[in-house]
């Protein structure tokens, strides 16, 4: 379920003026409509330069995510925004990142960010994973598959399976192939390397791909050729059951056409 977003305005003075300590005063505040875990999320510029804040409550029943971005943002060079700083002031949390200059990326059938975006992916299975605390793939996912299939899920590798086309911006100033970065590394994981492969095949079949096309994109990551078939195939049913019991308690267009997918994906796997 989203989180309530305030504008930043309605900070506690405190709150404001710690921001204001590292931007100096805000000459204009864009409130961000994307996202779903901040209270606070604005692009802000001063006369020094341009941030991206994130901001919780600090005894937000998510304030784990704050802790959590704030954590692994220093191992994301070149996969997703730098983080400038951090303060934790009258009762709020927030985080001052870098802003990325770019568009979500198109996933439809065709589109020419879906190279960017495999080439990023193909970047982060080759990131190492910190050795912070981090949910493992396994844990998230044991509800919903019998608890062998488990097994397929775990590893060392680092992800971020969040892979909405609003998590990945796309850029032209960069070079082919380095365009694309990820936002929002609240749910960055510990587990097995081709899993965000997976989380893309999903939200690939919600943007118009078959599954079979989604598929011949997961294959574009060198990790996914190490997943065995009836690993897919268990990850594809996690899925499934996560999304149906997302859409089921949140009944809205973004999350039935993710239930949608979900499901034909693991129809799919099934009979294919």
């Amino acid at each position: 379920m989203a989180t309530i977003r305030i504008g930043l305005d309605r900070l506690p003075p405190a709150a404001r003026a710690a921001v204001e300590a590292h931007t100096g005063p805000l000459l204009t505040v864009e409130e961000t409509a994307e996202g779903f875990n901040s209270e606070i999320a604005a692009r802000v510029t001063s006369a020094t330069g341009t941030w991206h804040i994130k901001g919780l409550r600090a005894d937000h029943p998510r304030a784990w995510t704050q802790r959590r971005e704030a954590a692994i943002a220093p191992f994301l060079t070149g996969l997703g925004p730098a983080l400038r700083w951090r303060e934790e002031v009258a009762g709020w949390d927030l985080l001052g990142f870098d802003v990325l200059n770019g568009r979500h990326a198109d996933y439809a059938p065709g589109s020419a960010d879906l190279p960017e975006v495999a080439s990023l992916l193909c970047r982060l299975g080759e990131t190492p994973c910190p050795s912070i605390e981090l949910r493992h793939a396994e844990q998230r996912l044991e509800h919903y598959v019998v608890r062998p299939d488990l097994r397929f899920f775990a590893g060392p590798h680092l992800l971020h399976t969040d892979l909405n086309n609003a998590n990945v911006l796309v850029g032209d100033h960069a070079a082919e192939g380095d365009r694309a970065r990820l936002v929002d590394w609240a749910w960055a994981t510990r587990g097995a390397a081709w899993l965000d492969a997976g989380y893309w095949v999903i939200w690939l079949i919600a943007a118009g791909h078959t599954p079979v096309s989604a598929e011949r994109w997961a294959a574009e990551i060198p990790s996914w050729h190490t997943a065995p078939a009836e690993g897919i195939t268990a990850f594809a049913a996690a899925n499934a059951n996560v999304w149906s019991e997302i859409s089921t308690a949140d009944p809205d267009p973004w999350t039935l056409r993710l239930a949608d997918a979900a499901s034909a994906w693991y129809a799919h796997r099934r009979t294919g």
